[in-house]
């Protein structure tokens, strides 16, 4: 995974460097300022001085020196410690801090810090007691410079408030910043043209870095204002490089709770960012991210939660990949371990000597947080909770904070533990020894309510191997801490990442997993859906749980941000509906379903002639984009509004608003009937089954019952107060849409004979909407119906029950066409506002909108690619998952108004204003 990644790029960095020396070795929120090559000169002045060759690096709260011999460990000073600072040999006896003109830097102190020593990784060995140590620099001339930069760090690290400490080291460090600039040599090409150059940090994993960053019409730099080298997987280099048409996406990012933070991907699927930036400035960050962007724009598509919600649904993301999209989009980052990635457990059965993946007793509850798992314990801290005075919140620590992400990773990230807890690795027993301990604890311990990280679905199974042989420590029963200790049914560490992965991509995790989301990133994380969930945890968690800029005292704010980062923060909230579950199983195809809640199981190793003609949907919609003008016609005197074609293919019936309905022949390419039932617009137009009677609706309130084999009107049915905007057909049941602002529904067959008695058509049902309904749609059981009204509105009726399931206010204008999707999980709709919408239909919510800039007049679509005609005469090929636009088909010179498409996707015929069918033709 991602920090597993990074931590081998710092181990090739160090490789190539030779440095044992890295930023983990600073405290939290200290900064690595210079260094200088020195010598280390013990028993200074005896017979038996010698020098220690090595670096002496100038920190904001210590001074530490790496010596050159990987047998000598790194020796770190703490400021505060310091008694004096000095040239070495100068009088100091009055006690105060002497300046050096010459010679060798003295520092006296009362602890010392040894590291490393033969390259070892293990706690930190200290020293205590007053002891001198000497270090000679190479260039004496420095020494002065040195001292005096000391001085000022040691006066700032003796502050009694921690926030006065905080402020003077800042502003040391905003002064040299204020003094350098980035060094425009480090330009990838002369010709390029400087935009912009701020001050930043360049975040990692619990350090921060200061520098300058500069972007040009090309590149992005960032460039250390130490000279620390940047670690990049070709190996060190002075400054971080990145060109700007490699970048794929940007993230605004919280940094601190503070909007400062800036993340830049050169990949579409991955966690891992180039570089993550932090500002001290917003107005710098926005300003970046806005030139980003706006190069960006033509070359990247923007994808939102609810775009990957779509692709997730529809079985184009796996449950891991959406996992990390939307901890992408909800502000977590590899290089922030208090907002790191967060991943749900997904297996209750570590005991078992198999793993049974088909019952779902092997898997946790996804609709419960961890703390409400065991029921005993959530009673507990119910009772607690309502005792509580406010703020109340039922969890006393977080289900992730750095603590918990390297509680997981000390194996592979040990510097990291050390650096988190000040040269110290954990109790041996509260170390991560076994998957099936760290699970029951989490069960039913009183303060351990800890969700997963990505690498237990990933492939590198470092993380559970002690490959470094770190001496972790002994537990209490004389074993030493070693491998982490695997489940039964697993049979080493490769198998039980193989086993992890295959639960998180099963069929139950797949049903349930929008429960989890819906408690991590939706709407059960906060307010009283969060209280039902018993899912409340302490305020600060929270995005805008506190605004540290309004803390005026700057100790208090200090020890605020502390506790925020150490205890661990909520994902910014990206749903506030509840999640739609997932809709199409691992790797089986798309199938149409009789309703939104139905089976969408296949029977495998059948081949009928439905699989036959799914293949050729597939074929034609994966060629969409190729789609050619093949022959096109001048049959109507106004626009033509609707296209009905019959079974064979050789009869193609229009209407149009010069109020006739034609009849054209494919055959002979000729125009073979007109007629005309009233002086009033046509709308629509459809052929009942066995190729008979053609129905069409009219603008004169009226719909009418056309009969080819005897040429004559053979039913009028006279059914609303408004013009009839369109029209449906299903199992001998009429649909019929209206300006009066209803859709009714009737039951009923034409009249046999022209001529004879008119049939009488029952009226089943009306659904009654607010203002005229301009168009509708069945699902392909007729289970459902979708309509879309001239304000915008789509409304989703249940017609076994005639009621409305959901009111989705999601255009601006007219709703022009609607459609549900071949499965009947997706309606979409476009509208004259330009916009295409996909609602899921299970829970009503907008889950993806695309914008061009015209309106979409109508269109057809498979679930995943969507052929739409526009007002100015184009034909336009959506890709939904994709979210953008890939082909332009430029076809009639108006408004494009109607599109027909035969069952097996590979005939389309278009209608527009000016007057036109057009025959397409798609190329293989």
């Amino acid at each position: 995974m991602a920090f597993i990644r990074k931590k081998q790029q710092e181990q090739q960095l160090q490789l190539y460097s030779k440095e044992r020396f890295s930023l983990l070795l600073l405290n939290l929120e200290e900064y690595y300022f210079e260094q200088h090559r020195a010598n280390h000169i013990l028993h200074k002045g005896s017979h038996h001085e010698r020098k220690i060759r090595g670096s002496l690096k100038i920190c904001s709260k210590s001074v530490i020196f790496e010596p050159d011999s990987i047998s000598q460990p790194i020796i770190k000073i703490p400021l505060r410690d310091c008694i004096k600072i000095g040239k070495h040999g100068e009088n100091g006896a009055n006690r105060h801090f002497t300046k050096a003109k010459s010679g060798g830097i003295s520092l006296i102190f009362s602890q010392v810090y040894f590291i490393k020593e033969h390259n070892v990784v293990a706690p930190y060995k200290i020293e205590r007691g007053k002891m001198e140590y000497v270090f000679e620099l190479d260039v004496p001339g420095k020494v002065e410079d040195v001292v005096e930069t000391l001085l000022q760090l040691h006066r700032a690290s003796c502050l009694d408030k921690l926030g006065d400490q905080t402020a003077m080291i800042t502003a040391i460090l905003q002064s040299r910043l204020a003094r350098t600039s980035f060094d425009k040599n480090r330009f990838q090409n002369i010709s390029e043209k400087l935009h912009m150059e701020c001050k930043a940090e360049m975040v990692t994993p619990l350090v921060t870095n200061p520098g300058h960053v500069c972007i040009t019409d090309t590149n992005l730099y960032f460039q250390p204002l130490n000279g620390y080298p940047v670690c990049r997987p070709q190996g060190q280099k002075p400054v971080v490089q990145i060109t700007l048409q490699d970048v794929r996406r940007i993230y605004k990012r919280r940094h601190g709770l503070m909007p400062l933070g800036l993340e830049v991907f050169c990949t579409e699927d991955d966690l891992c960012s180039d570089i993550y930036l932090k500002f001290y400035e917003p107005q710098d960050r926005d300003d970046l991210y806005f030139y980003i962007a706006t190069y960006l724009e033509h070359h990247v598509a923007e994808h939102t939660a609810e775009s990957y919600m779509l692709q997730w649904q529809r079985g184009h993301l796996s449950n891991y990949q959406y996992l990390l999209h939307l901890n992408n989009l909800a502000d977590r980052s590899c290089n922030d371990l208090s907002q790191y990635p967060v991943f749900p457990w997904i297996i209750h059965d570590y005991s078992s000597s198999e793993l049974d993946l088909s019952n779902p007793g092997t898997f946790r509850d996804l609709s419960k947080p961890v703390g409400a798992l065991n029921k005993e314990r959530l009673e507990r801290l119910l009772t607690r909770y309502q005792e509580m005075p406010e703020p109340k919140f039922m969890y006393g620590s977080h289900y992730s904070s750095p603590g918990y992400v390297l509680f997981y990773l000390v194996r592979i990230a040990p510097e990291y533990m050390l650096c988190l807890q000040n040269g110290r690795f954990d109790n041996a027993d509260r170390m991560f020894n076994s998957i099936a301990e760290t699970w029951k604890n989490c069960l039913d311990g009183a303060t351990d309510f800890k969700e997963l990280i990505p690498e237990f679905y990933g492939d590198d199974v470092s993380f559970l191997v002690n490959s470094l042989k770190l001496d972790l420590g002994k537990r209490q029963g004389g074993q030493m801490v070693d491998d982490v200790e695997l489940p039964p049914w697993a049979s080493s560490p490769e198998d039980f990442l193989q086993k992890s992965k295959d639960a998180l991509e099963s069929n139950y995790v797949s049903e349930h997993l929008h429960e989890w989301i819906d408690l991590i990133f939706g709407y059960k994380q906060k307010g009283s859906d969060a209280v039902g969930a018993h899912n409340v945890f302490h305020p600060l968690t929270y995005e805008g749980g506190v605004d540290l800029n309004s803390i005026q005292d700057p100790d208090e704010k200090v020890a605020m941000l502390t506790q925020i980062l150490e205890f661990g923060q909520t994902p910014k909230q990206l749903f506030v509906t509840p999640h739609p579950r997932r809709i199409t199983p691992k790797f089986k195809s798309l199938s149409q379903t009789s309703s939104y809640n139905a089976s969408m199981a296949d029977s495998p190793g059948e081949e009928s002639f439905e699989d036959l003609t799914e293949e050729s949907k597939t074929l034609a919609w994966n060629n969409i984009t190729k789609l050619q003008l093949h022959e096109h016609y001048k049959i109507h005197k106004e626009a033509v509004t609707g296209i009905t074609v019959s079974r064979n293919g050789s009869s193609v019936f229009t209407t149009s608003q010069d109020s006739t309905l034609k009849m054209f022949s494919k055959e002979s390419k000729m125009l073979q009937r007109s007629i005309s039932f009233s002086n009033m617009a046509l709308s629509s137009c459809l052929l009942l089954p066995g190729d008979a009677t053609v129905i069409t609706s009219s603008w004169d309130n009226n719909v009418y019952f056309y009969s080819i084999a005897f040429g004559r009107r053979q039913d009028t049915l006279m059914g609303h107060d408004d013009a009839v905007s369109k029209i449906c057909w299903h199992d001998n049941r009429l649909y019929s849409a209206s300006w009066d602002s209803t859709v009714k529904v009737w039951s009923g067959v034409p009249a046999e004979m022209p001529g004879t008695k008119r049939h009488h058509f029952d009226l089943l049902a009306e659904l009654e909407h607010d203002v005229s309904v301009d168009t509708i749609s069945l699902n392909a059981a007729s289970t459902l119906l979708v309509s879309g009204t001239k304000e915008g509105t789509v409304n989703i009726w249940d017609l076994t029950t005639a009621t409305l399931m959901h009111q989705i206010p999601c255009h601006s204008g007219i709703v022009c066409d609607t459609a549900f999707s071949p499965d009947s999980r997706h309606v979409l709709s476009t509208g004259t506002d330009g916009c295409l919408n996909v609602i899921d239909v299970q829970t009503g919510m907008l889950i993806s909108s695309m914008t061009s800039d015209e309106p979409q007049r109508c269109f057809v679509w498979d679930g995943n690619s969507v052929l739409s005609g526009s007002q100015s005469g184009e034909l336009l090929v959506w890709d939904l998952l994709g979210a953008k636009i890939s082909e332009r088909i430029q076809g009639h010179t108006g408004a494009v108004t109607c599109i027909w498409m035969n069952e097996q996707c590979s005939s389309i015929i278009t209608g527009g204003e000016d007057r036109q069918i057009i025959f397409w033709k798609l190329q293989y």
